[in-house]
């Protein structure tokens, strides 16, 4: 299978925390697309349509020409922006509503212009803190008909939900993978689907890889998928496989089951390490994890599957640890 790996381009810079506004120095934008260029298995960035972006959009345009980086997807910024702070598509305010699909439509027609089929939406802002401070039954239909309105912008891009259980708000709507799954169900555009964070569905205490599955179960939704690690307490964003090296095993087998063909977008923080080397450290991670699934024997992780057996299940994930050395290839 063709392994098609990106990054969002700012990860590879310096990241700020609650704490620390930046832990490393500035990187200008032609820095940062040629740290991505500078790592081999990497062949498309991720692009977030913030103020730093709407700043330099000839100059992203001039460096995804030079250097030949392709566009895995296109998200828009509403989660960042302060006008957001009370909720973009699910807003109160009918102008900051309007607003917020306005720069959507601009995300989905960046993303023809640059010859990316996702727009992104991470709704961290479309939510709630406090008990009594939502109305759930207007603001879930106020989600619904902006993304329907979306989705029959421009039918040749897809939209895809990037669920997330909490932060920033205390609970946010699009929460987990049935709930995103049923928005779906709710809009019915063929062209509204699923991104699937693994740290969020990992700190959602779900099985990625059973996300996967209930995916294709549901329509076969899933459209795109962001890379990283974390402890399940919080969306660390770490690097690829450090803490849930089995479960990546499993994840990448279903997706492998399930036909998955999109780009897998690493989606980290590296606040007190170098961004490149980090990135560079995932992609290479997610290389070796896929090399192990490579020599996988399918028909015998289905049988031992279909027993249900958790002591064979065990063997099969040292079997599935060993791997053959002279068969895997680290690039």
């Amino acid at each position: 299978m063709e392994r098609k790996y990106s990054v969002f381009i700012f990860n590879v810079a310096s990241c700020s925390d609650r704490y620390c506004s930046a832990y490393g120095r500035d990187f200008s934008m032609e820095e940062m697309f040629d740290r991505v260029k500078s790592i081999p298995l990497l062949s498309a960035v991720d692009l977030v349509m913030n103020q730093q972006f709407l700043a330099d959009k000839p100059g992203i345009l001039r460096n995804l020409q030079r250097t030949g980086l392709k566009v895995a997807s296109v998200a828009t910024d509403t989660f960042a922006n302060p006008l957001y702070q009370q909720g973009s598509l699910t807003s109160i305010d009918p102008g900051v509503r309007a607003q917020a699909i306005a720069d959507a439509k601009a995300a989905m027609d960046f993303a023809a212009e640059v010859n990316s089929n996702i727009m992104t939406l991470w709704l961290g802002q479309d939510g709630y803190d406090y008990l009594f401070q939502a109305d759930y039954l207007r603001e879930h239909r106020l989600l619904a008909d902006a993304l329907a309105e979306l989705c029959d912008y421009r039918r040749e891009i897809n939209v895809t939900l990037e669920y997330k259980i909490k932060e920033p708000r205390t609970h946010c709507y699009v929460s987990t993978v049935g709930s995103t799954l049923l928005l779906c169900r709710e809009v019915g555009a063929d062209n509204l689907g699923v991104a699937l964070d693994y740290g969020h569905a990992a700190l959602g205490y779900e099985s990625p890889a059973e996300a996967v599955a209930m995916c294709k179960l549901h329509g076969d939704k899933l459209m795109h998928i962001h890379i990283n690690d974390n402890y399940r307490l919080w969306d660390d964003d770490m690097i690829v496989g450090s803490v849930h090296t089995l479960e990546y095993l499993e994840f990448l087998y279903w997706l492998r089951r399930t036909g998955y063909a999109g780009y897998m977008t690493l989606d980290q923080f590296p606040f007190r390490e170098d961004g490149r080397n980090a990135v560079a450290e995932s992609a290479q991670w997610l290389d070796y994890l896929e090399s192990l699934v490579d020599q996988a024997d399918f028909q015998e992780i289905e049988s031992v599957l279909a027993q249900k057996d958790a002591v064979e299940s065990s063997r099969l994930m040292r079997r599935l640890l060993r791997g053959r050395p002279e068969a895997i290839t680290v690039r």
